[in-house]
């Protein structure tokens, strides 16, 4: 691996300005214990311990580049609700700014309700509009992207596509046109419904089911051969700069030009896998943005997705732990 001093590229991130566009998300857990099956119908009774709310979808990649030290702005559109009321404090007690974080009364925010017993999940309750933007709204969020771009002056951008409505392809249309006019880099994590609407994007980060689906690959291979081909296919429909692909447990795959290399996962104990996405891409957005070098990227993005499945539920990545597997893995 490169000789980096992983200690001053650490420090390094917190000059570094972000935007993430995406939709937000309200996590509930609800913690509770079963002593016995309902009279009423055949279903377990939780009692409740313990209910307590996170920072959930785009707002967790926010969350993430917070916890690495960056500054971090939100944007989106939420419902005019009481789950926006507490989603708004939450962000702002993390020090992710919310004056681009625009509410509508035709939309609700999204929350997702997950009931967990003996850290089992046994039910999720959601409660969305998954319809995109209505045009005001739609014109209000991309008018917010331009006042952020002219007022921050961001190094990266990413888009954190849930399929929730948020990211229409006019708006990620203008966002990166908007990005590569002023010189910004685009991180994109894509979702089925808009995957070929990221022309251009710098970072491109699907994970291997997305791609398959997308491309409608039927081999299940993962060697450097067959994911040089996706890469082949991905840029002749976007024309984009990177393709960073997440293979689960078996790690990582990139290609920039023609550097590609897959870099394997390290063993862990894996609690949960949910929001591991999320710390990939805000990983790579920032080691990308402060050094340009795509394989550390990948490598430290690697680490840092690794890191986070240890925890139940989706948990931010603690900086301190990655720089020291970092120094410890890549050194």
């Amino acid at each position: 691996m490169m000789q980096v001093n992983f200690q001053q590229l650490f420090e390094q991130l917190s000059s570094i300005k972000v935007g993430v566009i995406g939709d937000v998300m309200l996590d509930t857990y609800m913690w509770g214990h079963v002593e016995r099956i309902s009279p009423e119908a055949p279903v377990p009774v939780v009692s409740l311990d313990k209910k307590e709310y996170r920072i959930g979808g785009a707002a967790n990649v926010a969350l993430n580049i917070r916890s690495l030290g960056a500054e971090v702005s939100m944007l989106s559109v939420t419902g005019d609700d009481d789950e926006n009321v507490i989603l708004k404090k939450m962000l702002e007690a993390e020090g992710i700014r919310t004056e681009f974080l625009l509410n509508s009364s035709q939309r609700i925010t999204t929350s997702k309700t997950r009931i967990i017993s003996r850290n089992q999940q046994m039910m999720r309750l959601d409660n969305e509009t998954t319809a995109d933007l209505g045009y005001e709204d739609e014109n209000r969020l991309i008018l917010a992207v331009q006042h952020f771009i002219a007022q921050e002056k961001p190094n990266v951008i990413i888009l954190e596509d849930y399929n929730k409505g948020v990211l229409t392809e006019l708006l990620i249309k203008k966002t990166i046109a908007l990005c590569k006019h002023h010189n910004i880099i685009t991180a994109v994590d894509p979702k089925r419904k808009n995957f070929f609407s990221y022309k251009e994007a710098t970072i491109f980060k699907p994970n291997l089911k997305e791609v398959r689906e997308a491309l409608n690959i039927i081999s299940d291979k993962t060697d450097t051969a067959s994911l040089q081909q996706v890469h082949q296919q991905l840029h002749q429909q976007l024309q984009h700069q990177i393709s960073f692909i997440t293979l689960s447990e078996k790690g990582v795959f990139y290609q920039d030009g023609n550097a590609h290399q897959i870099i394997p996962s390290h063993i862990r104990n894996i609690a949960d896998v949910s929001g591991a996405g999320d710390t990939v891409i805000a990983t790579a957005a920032l080691i990308y943005a402060a050094t340009k070098n795509t394989e550390l990227m990948a490598a430290v993005s690697n680490i840092a997705g690794g890191l986070v499945c240890e925890e139940v539920g989706t948990a931010a990545i603690n900086k301190d732990r990655l720089l020291k597997e970092c120094v410890h893995l890549l050194s």
